[in-house]
């Protein structure tokens, strides 16, 4: 199965490019901007080495679903899906914080708890939770926008101390995250899932906060089943998984957090699959909906086409 890595495109009006870990953002001189989603995969912010088919095509479509589901809530940057790789939306002016809302004690907020910390980006986590309890009521531990390298954790406190973003901005993301957080985790229990974090961004056009990028995909989410989530936690056992965190997981087992000196390992073809497979189970189990594996003999020219004929449309 082909799997689109690296490619480049030049598309009509295209004034840039930015190459991000997963996405290629290319900005048009109209105020749109096409957002490729390769099936390149990052976890500790390094991109793995080789590709996961279909997994763009997964990421893509689920952001659609959510981005569609949650108009209600706030605008959003997007516009229109011409590929099934592919978004086209509207450009804005990036806020650079990631906007983390954590509803259970998972992932990044567990190792710093286990490792004995008791407050997350100013926020107090409770004594004598376990890993994957859910919080008294989700907190949300926004973190730094990097161009380059890691995102890094800071309280609200820094963030307005700082000018990183104004007050009023700032109470608008907050309030749109705590309603989307909701929301997702209506549509995730209706599901049979518990959305457990996840993260918004969000940027400026004509002075209103628009939502921007992915929502509730799994590169951006953590999943669990909510059947059996008491009886694995009574017993101490881990959760079963619907997200990206598997693919972390392994890089461990293999000793790589992303840390100086330790090397990438080695992909196996048959872990590869496996991703695939988990990626296109989550996009039916979290929509309802059968995924439709995409043409992908031509993957770079079918992306070209589509774009180009949505364009001049």
């Amino acid at each position: 199965m082909r799997a689109i890595t690296k490619v480049s495109y030049n598309f009509p009006g295209q004034t840039k490019v930015y190459h991000g870990k997963v996405r290629d953002v290319y900005t048009l001189d109209n105020g749109l901007l096409v957002i490729v989603a390769s099936d390149r995969i990052s976890a500790f912010d390094y991109i793995l080495p080789k590709g996961i088919p279909f997994k763009g095509q997964v990421l893509n479509q689920v952001a659609t679903y959510f981005l569609e589901a949650t108009r209600d809530i706030c605008p959003n940057w997007l516009l229109a899906t011409p590929d099934p790789s592919v978004a086209v939306g509207i450009a804005c002016e990036p806020l650079r914080v990631e906007m983390v809302i954590r509803g259970y004690l998972a992932g990044h907020a567990a190792r710093e708890y286990n490792a004995g910390k008791r407050t997350l980006c100013g926020i107090a986590m409770p004594n004598g939770m376990k890993e994957n309890d859910k919080f008294p009521s989700p907190i949300i531990t926004p973190a730094t926008k990097a161009d380059e390298g890691h995102d890094e954790d800071i309280s609200r406190e820094d963030i307005l101390a700082k000018g990183i973003v104004p007050n009023d901005i700032y109470e608008t993301m907050e309030n749109y995250t705590r309603a989307l957080f909701q929301r997702g985790s209506e549509m995730a229990a209706a599901r049979g899932l518990i959305l457990v974090d996840t993260k918004y961004e969000f940027g400026l056009r004509n002075g209103e906060v628009i939502l921007i990028d992915e929502i509730h995909t799994p590169d951006s989410s953590r999943y669990f089943y909510a059947d059996g989530y008491e009886e694995r936690q009574q017993n101490g056992e881990p959760q079963k998984q619907l997200s990206k965190e598997f693919v972390r997981q392994w890089l461990i087992e293999n000793g790589f957090q992303g840390k100086e000196g330790q090397q990438m390992p080695f992909m196996p073809d048959d872990f590869v699959h496996t991703i695939t497979e988990r990626y296109i189970e989550l996009y039916e189990k979290i929509t309802g909906n059968d995924f439709v594996k995409s043409d992908v003999e031509n993957i770079e020219q079918r992306i070209d086409r589509n774009v180009r004929a949505y364009l001049e449309a």
